[in-house]
């Protein structure tokens, strides 16, 4: 499977996880809240930091009625034309997370958007009820940017259409993130094994995009799956007005998610089993070897009387187990004193 980059970061099952703090629409329109929340992504430790793009004549037809998850008598064009976040704030967005050594990111929800965000996001992502919509993935694959994908409300053979059309596209680089259109997900909907599902399906980069409300459960269960990209909303304080705002973290749970990542990337380690440094003083103490349990004379037969397989703590340790029964009955070659470790120098050849 090939990596890609974001930036200078490389992404793909060996690097480290890229972590996006999410903060969507969590600005509530004030360009200083867009500002602390970048300062919270960077506090935490995120690689990115995604805001969103869109009009909301570019996403809903404008008689589209009520939702029913969202306690609001607006109608959901007029919840999304109140959460559009001003043109002019992207170049300002972006040059404060240049400042502050952050990714900049916004999913565009259209094509005015894209065009908008082109030369700001290192990397497109897409939304999840945007991974079906083919013209605009085709349009964001000819940029030569590399694309995460959201795959939320969608079967995985509407996933393979839209993984085709991108590759067939000439993509520079796919993630596919597992991601339940609920807000918030109940844990036991998360269904976190489907990132291996889309590795094993599609041999691209996966991961997570999380709407539980844990902050650190489906994340930590998404990194030991392999996960390449973990992504999270968050939010200044969840008593705040604005739909996104109850299910995100909080600034102090952000942190311990993007904490809980990193210390399970370290205790995953390479897969490769050796002896590692810091098991050396156990390696030479603990490990069991062929000790003398009386003195022995020359020329005396060892036997399981005056030899035992023990510990040699800060002794010379012995030979190894594996060769107990061949000392078994051969003769000293010399005297061995007691809770010495057995040489072939001791053995008669």
């Amino acid at each position: 499977m090939e990596t890609f980059t974001i930036g200078n970061q490389p992404v793909g099952p060996e690097e480290p996880t890229f972590v996006i703090a999410e903060a969507g629409s969590n600005h509530n329109g004030d360009l200083s809240t867009a500002k602390e929340l970048i300062d919270v992504a960077v506090d935490a430790g995120a690689d990115a930091v995604k805001f969103q793009t869109f009009r909301a004549e570019d996403m809903y037809v404008e008689d589209s009625g009520e939702v029913e998850y969202l306690d609001d008598d607006r109608s959901i064009y007029e919840i999304i034309e109140s959460m559009e976040m001003p043109h002019e704030w992207i170049p300002e967005l972006y040059e404060y997370c240049v400042e502050h050594d952050i990714y900049f990111l916004s999913t565009p929800f259209d094509e005015r958007s894209a065009e908008l965000l082109s030369e700001y996001v290192p990397a497109w992502k897409v939304a999840s009820y945007t991974s079906s919509h083919h013209p605009f993935l085709r349009e964001l694959a000819d940029s030569d940017k590399p694309i995460i994908m959201s795959t939320g409300a969608h079967e995985l053979s509407e996933v393979r259409e839209s993984v085709d059309v991108l590759e067939s596209a000439g993509v520079q680089g796919l993630a596919l993130l597992q991601c339940v259109a609920a807000y918030p997900t109940p844990l036991e909907d998360i269904n976190v094994r489907v990132v291996e599902t889309l590795v094993d399906e599609f041999g691209v980069p996966a991961g997570l995009s999380d709407h539980t409300l844990d902050p650190v459960t489906a994340p930590a269960a998404a990194v030991a799956m392999g996960a390449s990209v973990v992504e999270k909303h968050f939010t200044l304080d969840k008593s705040m007005e604005g739909p996104d705002h109850q299910f995100a973290l909080e600034p102090d749970e952000l942190s311990e998610m993007v904490t809980v990542v990193r210390d399970i990337e370290a205790a995953l380690g390479t897969g490769e089993k050796v002896v590692i440094d810091v098991e050396s003083e156990l390696y030479d103490k603990a490990r069991r070897a062929i000790h003398a349990v009386e003195d022995i004379p020359a020329g005396a037969e060892f036997t399981d009387s005056n030899l035992k397989i023990l510990r040699p703590g800060k002794r010379e340790a012995g030979l190894h187990p594996k060769f107990y029964d061949e000392l078994l009955g051969r003769t000293a070659a010399r005297t061995v004193s007691k809770s010495a470790g057995i040489q072939w120098d001791d053995v008669e050849r």
